[in-house]
């Protein structure tokens, strides 16, 4: 069973770089065909799809986000990154990394994680 957990420093002032890491157990982030990502929830919004990083490494960005953001990845410690920058109040929401097969579908979920970007 693939597991996932977010970690990060919690609040990210304006301007500042938002900077998460997912540590993945029970898989490994080069297993073929599996693609790990970010998404996010703004209070009272629904879930929003930032991007994500290939079995391959390669990477996919949501056309709004993209000139913020970069996905990268750490296969020695089956870790990848999310860095957004330059953040805004706009960019506060619970932190989510997730992965999928072939599906479009996110099968496993890490459990979130809260960054608030104060006005």
């Amino acid at each position: 069973q693939v597991q996932l957990q977010e970690s990060g420093p919690g609040l990210v002032k304006p301007s500042q770089t938002l900077s998460l890491t997912c540590t993945v157990s029970g898989g490994s982030i080069t297993t073929n065909y599996y693609y790990w990502g970010w998404i996010r929830q703004p209070p009272g919004k629904g879930l929003e799809w930032i991007g994500n990083i290939a079995y391959g490494g390669s990477t996919y960005y949501s056309p709004s986000l993209k000139s913020r953001t970069s996905i990268s990845r750490d296969t020695s410690k089956n870790q990848f990154t999310l860095q957004l920058s330059p953040v805004t109040p706009d960019d506060t929401a619970v932190y989510y990394c997730a992965s999928r097969g072939r599906s479009l579908e996110y099968a496993y979920w890490g459990q979130g994680t809260q960054v608030p970007v104060p006005s």
